[in-house]
């Protein structure tokens, strides 16, 4: 099956011609995690003398050196290096989802045209690392047909119960408000026609800096005036689950100074809090971890399909429930910090899985 991947590509560009920062980013990024430009110009397929000489390139093209090399202790990313790391990094965080939905209508719309396809399975599903490894791990299945789309909870609902996707992926927290937010969930689902495929579980919590130098405990850290907090979009799941955390505490977003302040994913909200823009920000610990960060844990969340009864027997269904249920994808989410498998690819009714979660 045809893949089509978008990235977001920025150049710089100067009297002359535009300068492409693919290939310096590579470089940057690696000598960013291992320290040294050997490696680096190893991992980008070029000799030390190549790499060494488009870093000497790119300083002079910014007048301040990107790299630094200290005797006895490798190579490390100057102030402005480490900046232009981040800038990818953030870049990537806020477009990703966007730009991936971009490539999924883009190949539907080759594919319509393009005769002897397989079958295609349709998944829309709130954001998040554990389902975006599950597109990786399905992308490398050969025979299948993926379109894998990224959007709200209520967003999934809707498309599943307008049969614009076979599954729907959504989330719902454990503890206190786990009934309120189940019986909203509830009452988009006929009984008679869908079921409950179990995923995994996910750790929600609060991006601190790494030592937590403001000390943020919990929500009612946030309060603080001193302490600024950077918020999810409006819609998204992790938006309602947070402004459901703060009613639960009787707190009152006004209060919260930053919390007018949006990104659209939970690495863009990590990659806001890493360079300093915000003290924290509320997501699943996996994004912490990716930007060095320290993380407050607030509450777990059950992450699970939702299908239609009468295709559980598909060839696409049952192979996805093998994959998510074997060793291979389980080793895969066990590296994924706060992410944990559970029930993975068992089959409840929607009544059953509800009566548990009453």
């Amino acid at each position: 099956m045809m893949r089509i991947q978008i990235e977001a590509l920025w150049n710089f560009t100067s009297e002359t011609s535009p300068h492409s920062m693919r290939v310096i980013l590579s470089i940057l990024r690696e000598i960013k995690q291992t320290g040294t430009l050997a490696s680096a110009a190893d991992h980008s397929g070029m000799s030390y003398r190549h790499a060494w000489n488009l870093v000497d390139q790119w300083s002079a093209f910014f007048g301040e050196p990107l790299v630094e090399r200290q005797r006895g202790k490798g190579t490390h990313l100057t102030a402005l290096g480490n900046k232009l790391v981040w800038a990818e990094q953030h870049l990537n965080a806020r477009l990703g989802p966007q730009l991936h939905n971009i490539a999924q209508e883009l190949e539907m719309e080759l594919a319509s045209l393009l005769p002897g396809l397989p079958p295609r399975i349709r998944i829309h599903a709130s954001h998040g690392f554990a389902i975006s490894k599950l597109g990786e791990f399905i992308a490398r299945e050969p025979g299948t047909n993926l379109d894998l789309r990224y959007m709200s909870n209520q967003a999934s609902l809707e498309s599943l119960r307008a049969q614009e996707c076979e599954l729907a992926a959504i989330h719902l927290p454990h503890g206190e408000l786990r009934k309120r937010a189940a019986a909203d969930c509830k009452r988009w689902l006929d009984p008679s026609i869908y079921c409950v495929l179990g995923f995994v579980t996910r750790e929600m919590g609060l991006f601190v800096k790494r030592g937590n130098p403001l000390n943020i405990t919990g929500l009612h850290s946030l309060v603080d005036p001193t302490i600024t907090f950077v918020n999810r979009d409006a819609g998204s799941g992790t938006r309602l689950l947070f402004e459901q955390l703060l009613a639960q505490e009787k707190i009152e977003s006004d209060r919260i100074p930053g919390y007018q302040n949006v990104e659209l994913t939970h690495a863009a909200v990590a990659a806001h809090v890493a360079r300093g823009m915000a003290d924290t920000g509320f997501g699943v610990e996996a994004a912490a971890i990716e930007f060095d960060l320290d993380f407050v844990h607030v509450i777990r969340e059950d992450y699970f399909f939702l299908c239609r009864s009468n295709i559980l027997n598909s060839k696409p269904i049952e192979r996805l429930r093998e994959i998510i249920s074997g060793t291979d994808y389980r080793r895969a989410v066990s590296t994924l910090p706060g992410y944990a498998v559970s029930d993975a690819g068992i089959v409840k009714t929607v009544k059953k899985f509800f009566r548990e979660n009453a």
